[in-house]
């Protein structure tokens, strides 16, 4: 399991921001693996976010 010290956004500070960026351009990644975005969000779109949010710049 990875710590906060091996992510690019070890801060909460910068996680929260990364987490609110990737959630705005969310529709850009499922476009790109072939998806739709959910319409109401669901568990694995909350996970995969919270994912991004690690290294998401």
């Amino acid at each position: 399991m990875d710590d906060g010290n091996s992510w690019d956004n070890g801060d909460l500070g910068g996680f929260l921001e990364a987490l609110a960026a990737w959630i705005d351009d969310a529709d850009g990644w499922y476009g790109n693996v072939g998806r739709e975005l959910p319409a109401n969000g669901d568990w694995s779109f909350f996970a995969r976010a919270l994912r991004a949010a690690t290294t998401y710049e």
